[in-house]
């Protein structure tokens, strides 16, 4: 079973998920992310799953769980890079991401992680605040 890499920038975990998960392998990233939420005191999970072909029923509840789990440990969890196809499938199926976020793209899911008080998306990179950037 392949550990799914979490990295750290700032104060976010990106992970970015590039082949279809088996369940195993998604139950490992949900505990995974939770410790380096907690060690890293990380604020907000980026989670880009423009490499997955399908999201299944459970890998969607998996998806809401961690971002269920990051909310109860003070982060914000935002799911970027969703194929149409799989939206339209999702949908269709009557499948939803209940409390997760989305956003087209690694970008705009930074600057939906950003602070409020944050001056520029550099300043999230680099995990600064307004009066200290």
């Amino acid at each position: 079973m392949d550990a799914v890499p979490i990295l750290k920038l700032g104060s976010t975990l990106l992970v970015s998920i590039q082949v279809d998960l088996q369940d195993q392998t998604a139950l490992q990233l949900q505990e995974d992310l939770a410790e380096r939420i907690t060690q890293t005191g990380a604020r907000g999970v980026l989670i880009d799953i423009s490499g997955l072909e399908i999201v299944d029923s459970f890998i969607g509840r998996m998806l809401s769980s961690i971002a269920g789990i990051s909310r109860v440990l003070d982060a914000t969890t935002v799911v970027v890079g969703m194929r149409p196809a799989v939206a339209i499938t999702m949908v269709e199926l009557g499948l939803s991401l209940d409390g997760v976020k989305t956003a087209l793209d690694v970008e705009k899911g930074l600057r939906m992680l950003q602070p409020a008080d944050a001056t520029s998306p550099e300043a999230l990179l680099l995990g600064l605040d307004a009066d200290r950037a």
